[in-house]
């Protein structure tokens, strides 16, 4: 009996499937639509389950030149399936779907739900009105109608959180779309903001990110131009919390007191993602990037001097409009000086409905290419550089899950330490969680990872681990019920690390 036959069985119990692609707001905007769901009396279908659960939902993005084409794609694989399961239904939310709308049901005629960035509440009510109505749903705000904090969320992980403190972006970045799609800038009042991590800390949670399209640019809506240093050392102060980052910031609105919070703040972590997009001021300013080369390398000479050991990684563009190979050596000047630990490299392509997509002068393929690997071989002579002045340093490292792809066969554990470099160290022989603290000694530096090979120093458990233990435990314990609420269990995981999911939108 397959999964669905068995939730199907006992008391008519209905199964979901949420798919995101896209930027780490749509990562946190699925924990949500999880949470409304799940709420609303549905149950997780098991991980693998590839289409088969009664509701999959995609979370879209639009920022991608053939985004629509994998959604087509993904779309015309499940309509066999729909028609041979009555009941079975499809909706389609996020970026692509605000900007599509009704072109959504009219190519996939299937879909019976389609809802935007703006209403994600809805998602339950517009389930059962298709299935009531017998007819395809389409619901697409104009403007955001609650902050979706206050809906209910499925958090991923037990001891690691994001928390939205704004959303929409006031910036107008030829090649990014997010804005039209997601609205100006709206800001959480800081006391909402700090009852949520105070109530996540209550449950365990030790890390917490601050999320937002242009997350420095916090308080502009509130009327307060410190308003985002504030908040950082206002997070120092919460009892608990060990562990406090943000993503992505824009140099526009990068300050001197988010330096000095960052600096003198304990659990305010020594990493920053900083967008750069091009080293040329011409591109810059074709991209409407409102800062030039000599701000973005001031930026990062005063966090250096603030924060000598601080990890700096980037998102960088390739390729853009009218991109000369003057201007491509200014990116690799730019590189070469702030000596990132890890870039996000990206050859431009065309968004749809963005300004850069009419521009003249589009690069050929062929030589956006070639500047791509002159690219990516500097920055990864550098980040090995940079990773090798680590070996010999003693760090304490989170316990993380699921982030060392090898650590079964090579009988090591990995975890993140305070600049979010990922270490893979020695399974000592005391029990250790995620979530827990471990002190190591780096021997061994890669590009992309570090290695702790001797003895762990130090182990130190936390109440983090301790919440991951416990949801571990009712995992299994749910698992002996023969009653199928298997399939409602929570997935045990860390948000994806940091800046990866920070760099997928395109937005900063």
């Amino acid at each position: 009996m397959s999964s669905i036959d068995r939730s199907q069985s006992v008391g008519g119990t209905r199964t979901y499937e949420v798919r995101t692609y896209g930027c780490q707001m749509n990562v946190h905007d699925s924990e949500r639509l999880a949470g409304l769901l799940e709420d609303a009396g549905y149950v997780r279908a098991p991980e693998g389950s590839d289409g088969e659960a009664d509701v999959v939902v995609f979370n879209t993005c639009a920022v991608r030149e053939n985004a629509d084409n994998k959604l087509y794609g993904n779309l015309g694989h499940l309509a066999p399936k729909k028609a041979a399961r009555p009941g079975m239904q499809i909706a389609v939310g996020g970026c692509l779907a605000q900007k599509d709308r009704d072109t959504i049901v009219k190519k996939a005629p299937w879909v019976d739900v389609v809802f935007g960035t703006h209403n994600i509440g809805k998602l339950p009510v517009l389930l059962e009105r298709a299935r009531v109505q017998e007819e395809a749903q389409v619901e697409i705000a104009e403007s955001l109608e609650a902050f979706p904090s206050t809906l209910p969320t499925r958090r991923e992980s037990a001891y690691a959180a994001w928390v939205s403190i704004s959303v929409g972006c006031n910036n107008t970045c030829t090649f990014c779309i997010v804005p039209a799609l997601r609205g100006k800038e709206k800001d959480r009042r800081p006391g909402d903001i700090l009852a949520e991590i105070e109530a996540l800390v209550a449950e365990g949670v030790s890390e917490i990110t601050l999320l937002g399209q242009n997350v420095n640019a916090y308080g502009s809506d509130i009327g307060d131009r410190e308003a985002f240093s504030k908040l950082l050392r206002a997070c120092g102060k919460i009892d608990g919390l060990e562990r406090v980052r943000f993503t992505s910031p824009h140099p526009r609105d990068f300050t001197d007191d988010v330096i000095a919070a960052m600096a003198e703040t304990p659990n305010v972590m020594p990493q920053l993602h900083m967008p750069l997009q091009s080293g040329s001021d011409p591109i810059l300013k074709a991209m409407r990037r409102s800062y030039r080369q000599e701000r973005f390398l001031g930026i990062i000479e005063k966090v250096r001097a603030a924060i000598p050991h601080a990890a700096i990684s980037t998102d960088i563009i390739v390729g853009f409009p009218g991109e000369t190979e003057e201007d491509f050596e200014q990116t690799l000047h730019v590189v070469r000086e702030a000596r990132f630990a890890q870039a996000f490299t990206f050859q431009y392509s065309k968004r749809p409905g963005t300004p850069a997509a009419e521009m003249d002068g589009q690069i050929p393929k062929k030589v956006v290419q070639e500047r791509y690997e002159r690219l990516v071989a500097l920055q990864e002579e550098i980040s090995w550089e940079e990773n090798k002045k680590q070996v010999g340093r003693t760090l304490e490292l989170m316990v993380a899950e699921g982030e060392g792809r090898k650590d079964d066969t090579t009988h090591r554990l990995s975890g993140r330490a305070p600049d979010n470099r990922l270490v893979h160290f020695t399974k000592p022989d005391q029990e250790v969680r995620p979530g827990d603290v471990v002190t190591v000694e780096i021997t061994y530096a890669a590009p992309h990872h570090l290695l702790a090979e001797g003895p762990v120093l130090a182990v130190r458990r936390t109440r983090a681990g301790d919440a991951w233990e416990k949801r571990n435990a009712d995992k299994v314990s749910k698992a002996s019920q023969p009653t199928g609420v298997l399939l409602g269990l929570p997935k045990i995981g860390v948000p994806e690390p940091l800046p990866v999911a920070a760099s997928g939108c395109g937005c900063d």
